[in-house]
């Protein structure tokens, strides 16, 4: 595994393994947002591509640009009051937040009537939704090498919205994200994640149940449905259970791009979130080479579905500045 200062000494490396694991964030969204719609699984069944160019996306990439800006203006030095700050004034001027997460739109309700971080995430009744975990891709970039400040700065953006397993999920995928940035194993990037997470948290125990599977299993075919069974929650998808989906998919996949993405995608119920965060860190651990191309160009400029300024934003522009914020 490279070092914060390996990285530094070589820019090129550097930078394209941020722009793989921004583009691969919002290639999982794409695909596992079409993967699970009804009519893709009428039409083919299991999915392996996604539509045309440009693919629409949803929340779980233009949060993560909303993530970005802050970063970036906040020049990585990010607080609670830069997160606010930037949700004032792209999330709390809309009306309606078009394909917006519960989490997100319980914290933009709590922030109007005047409750202000961290408790407009623990006052929110979808606080361990994954919102906060598809968010936290830039964090991982920005921070890469430096498991540490990704997470202690992914508990600051997450907790305007989330609280206990929804902040620590997140935290996860920011830990994984910067150690799969300095090109550590794939091992290495889930047991530091898994570490991050509470001994005696709900997160924690998916995590070990859906690793005890894989264990007895080995197969990605032999454990598919067993880790379905283990993980489904019987109302929503929540951090323990989309998480640790992606961490499963992404240790059963070895941290292959395409058939990461393939596998998460058509998991089922919140894919287009396991997708994306299966999509960030094979990206960042592989570099862009082993993204097919042609999916690339589907996703690189923005369309601002749910985040009107968003739209037109070049991913690999963006990605750039993020590696920039690498100290």
């Amino acid at each position: 595994m490279l070092t914060k200062n390996d990285l530094l000494k070589d820019k090129t490396l550097l930078q394209d393994r941020a722009r793989a694991s921004l583009v691969g964030h919002a290639i999982g969204d794409s695909f596992g947002d079409i993967a699970r719609s009804p009519d893709y699984h009428f039409q083919y069944g299991i999915t392996m591509d996604f539509s045309e160019k440009p693919a629409p996306g949803t929340d779980d990439t233009e949060f993560a640009l909303l993530t970005a800006q802050t970063l970036i203006k906040a020049k990585g030095n990010l607080t609670d009051a830069d997160v606010l700050e930037s949700w004032r004034t792209h999330v709390l001027p809309l009306t309606e937040l078009k394909r917006g997460g519960a989490s997100e739109r319980e914290a933009a309700a709590n922030i109007r009537r005047g409750v202000l971080p961290p408790f407009s995430g623990i006052y929110n009744s979808h606080y361990m939704s994954d919102g906060a975990a598809m968010r936290v891709t830039p964090i991982g970039i920005a921070c890469a090498g430096d498991p540490k400040r990704a997470a202690h700065l992914a508990g600051i953006e997450a907790s305007i919205s989330h609280s206990r397993d929804g902040l620590w999920g997140a935290q996860a995928v920011a830990v994984a994200i910067a150690l799969a940035m300095a090109g550590a194993s794939v091992e290495e990037i889930i047991q530091n994640a898994i570490n991050v997470t509470p001994k005696d948290s709900w997160i924690r125990f998916t995590f070990e149940k859906a690793f005890s599977i894989i264990e007895e299993k080995k197969t990605l075919e032999d454990s598919w449905k067993s880790l379905h069974d283990a993980l489904w929650t019987e109302y929503k998808a929540v951090s323990p259970e989309a998480v640790v989906s992606a961490f499963s998919i992404f240790k059963l996949t070895d941290g292959d791009f395409k058939r990461g993405i393939i596998y998460s995608g058509n998991f089922g119920r919140d894919a287009d979130t396991i997708s994306a965060i299966v999509g960030a860190l094979s990206g960042a651990m592989s570099g862009i080479k082993s993204i097919p191309s042609v999916w690339v160009d589907k996703v690189r400029i923005t369309t601002g579905v749910c985040l009107p300024f968003t739209k037109g934003i070049d991913l690999f522009d963006v990605a750039s500045q993020l590696a920039d914020l690498v100290k």
